[in-house]
């Protein structure tokens, strides 16, 4: 052993071999490290596949009541209305939501009268408002709605149920100047794309008109005497044109005036209503009757006196026909 210890060899060798165990147990270190670092994922940088979740049960209905109890003023130039509810949800699991919201307005008074875990009611007044279509106004059709959607509940967790037994129309609820058509209910989901999220939408709507009757009575028929009075100077002989253009320029001049009242209750629209085409069609027509009149005054004062009279005869009876083809038309855009 003494001739061992002596070697040079030997002697060589032993830094070598002690380099070595050194090594092998910082790679044994290091290595379970590693191994460490790949089943924690919050401290690993490589990718580590975990077991999937069971989400087999999906998202959890809330069943939704809503039944109206009074609307309020609602205001056309704005589509805006409020309206006074009760509001229910009901889930089979303690998940019932406790903050939502209203798409299209704000409550201004919210009471909860319950609050369990399965359960919670709530008497609501709210500020509403809707895009309105008035295509078809004087005849028109619209439908106030009250939109709810969670806060922070997306479809992935929380979808919400029509729950018509507990929804409804009080029976003396009414709309100033409009007629009831009832009510309805549906969900939906609102997909928001910059925050690639859908949530599940309540929708309850009720349905209204305008009265026929009052839009025939107050707008149709007030224009239709206008226009009759400026027609009347086609029945006038041609030896009356100054009579036939006052009459004629004079109802046109009424016409617009009435247009303007009729239309200030509405917002400034991109398209034409039906009553706007009525009334442009009886424009035209007088402007047809005003024209008429000129013509025959150029052959009168030219001793033309036949040709006057032919420009009479057509005007009486082609004038007439250009207007009822005009607002059957109209009508049929309805």
């Amino acid at each position: 052993m003494s001739r061992l210890a002596k070697s040079p060899l030997l002697r060589k060798l032993i830094p070598c071999l002690v380099t070595m165990v050194f090594l092998a147990s910082l790679i044994s270190v290091l290595t379970d490290e590693v191994w460490a670092a790949e089943i924690d994922p919050a401290q690993s940088q490589f990718t580590v596949i975990l077991p999937a979740t069971d989400n087999s049960s999906g998202p959890i209905p809330i069943k939704v009541g809503v039944y109206v109890l009074n609307v309020g003023k609602f205001e056309t130039a704005t589509g805006s209305f409020t309206i006074d509810f009760y509001l229910s949800f009901t889930s089979d699991n303690a998940s019932s939501p406790g903050s939502f919201e209203f798409s299209n307005g704000r409550a201004t008074s919210l009471d909860k009268s319950a609050d369990e875990p399965t359960l919670k009611f709530y008497r609501i007044q709210a500020s509403l408002a809707d895009n309105l279509n008035l295509s078809n106004y004087p005849f028109d059709r619209h439908n106030l709605t009250i939109e709810i959607e969670d806060k922070e509940q997306t479809v992935n967790t929380q979808v919400y149920v029509v729950s018509r037994e507990d929804s409804g129309l009080d029976p003396a609820v009414q709309v100033a100047g409009w007629e009831m058509d009832g009510w309805d209910a549906r969900v939906e989901n609102h997909y928001y794309q910059p925050y690639d999220t859908t949530f599940s939408k309540y929708v309850f709507s009720i349905g209204i008109h305008r009265s026929a009757t009052a839009a025939i009575l107050k707008i149709i028929l007030p224009a239709l005497t206008i226009l009759l009075v400026g027609m009347l100077s086609l029945v006038m002989g041609p030896d009356k044109i100054l009579p036939r253009l006052t009459i004629s320029t004079g109802a046109l001049t009424g016409l617009i005036l009435f247009h303007l009242n009729m239309t200030s209750s509405l917002p400034p629209l991109a398209y034409l209503t039906f009553g706007d085409r009525f009334m442009l069609f009886n424009y035209f027509t007088l402007a047809l009757c005003a024209v008429s009149s000129l013509i025959a005054l150029y052959f009168v004062e030219k001793k033309l006196n036949d040709k006057a009279n032919r420009v009479h005869n057509i005007a009486l009876f082609v004038i007439p026909l250009i207007w009822l083809g005009l607002q059957i038309s109209n009508l049929l855009m309805l």
